[in-house]
């Protein structure tokens, strides 16, 4: 097991502060730790995503099928970061997405029946629970802008800043799909990069 949840806790006081009328410790008692191997899936299509997910080490991405049946990254989740099917998870519905480890993976989870209930009992959970929220949309509306005004250059030298790890660990072809582009572009691009 890693850590004894030392990432877990730091990761939550980063969003709560020291003097909250809960203890961080208690909120942490409740998480399970959770091991995924390279390619299990945290969360299937169909099915409901219920874990709340802190991925203490390793690499996760959303994906989906188009209409023409290619694999599409729609997300990477880096370490130290909430991961979860949102839109499954709190409406209850059957998630349109896959959710896959990209390395062998581990966290801490709170399964959803779980966290619903430390959302009514500790407002200070809560508010943890809304600043991920916030932190999740701003990304995601920085992402859906990103793809529509920058270049296909701008979108990989900003994912080297933001997120070298990726780089790193992720096969190109999740990469390029990520960035919206083809196998060969990224190939293009990353000589470009590699020249200056």
């Amino acid at each position: 097991m890693i850590n004894e949840k030392q990432d877990l806790i730091a990761f939550i006081k980063k969003v709560i502060p020291d003097n909250a009328v809960v203890p961080i410790q208690t909120i942490t008692d409740f998480f399970l730790y959770k091991k995924i191997k390279k390619g299990d899936l945290l969360v299937v299509k169909g099915c409901f995503s219920d874990d709340y997910f802190f991925l203490s080490s390793g690499l996760m991405r959303t994906y989906l099928y188009d209409v023409n049946a290619n694999e599409i990254t729609t997300d990477f989740h880096t370490e130290k970061n909430i991961v979860f099917e949102p839109t499954s998870f709190f409406k209850r519905t059957q998630s349109q997405v896959y959710i896959q480890a990209v390395v062998d993976c581990e966290g801490y989870y709170l399964p959803y029946k779980q966290l619903n209930k430390l959302f009514h009992e500790m407002p200070t959970f809560r508010d943890f629970g809304r600043a991920i929220l916030v932190k999740e949309f701003i990304a995601s509306k920085e992402r859906t802008i990103s793809m529509i005004n920058q270049t296909a250059e701008q979108r990989y030298s900003s994912l080297i800043q933001s997120s070298p790890e990726i780089i790193g660990k992720a096969p190109l072809k999740q990469i390029a799909s990520y960035l919206g582009i083809t196998d060969s572009t990224l190939s293009r691009i990353r000589r470009d990069f590699s020249k200056a």
